[in-house]
């Protein structure tokens, strides 16, 4: 993966993961939607990574 690649998935995962810190004391469904939201970015940036990688094998 791309170090401008890696760098999006970070920022977007790291806002994620302060809006559901924020939604804690707001919304608790809020809050859970986020943390799911947040757990499926970070997945997609693994399988992501493992396509490329093995894109780049071949």
């Amino acid at each position: 993966m791309s170090k401008p690649l890696s760098l999006f998935y970070a920022v977007v995962a790291v806002a994620f993961m302060f809006a559901t810190a924020i939604a804690i004391s707001h919304n608790g469904w809020l809050a859970v939607s986020l943390a799911l939201l947040t757990l499926v970015w970070i997945g997609s940036g693994f399988i992501v990574r493992a396509r490329l990688r093995r894109r780049s094998q071949q």
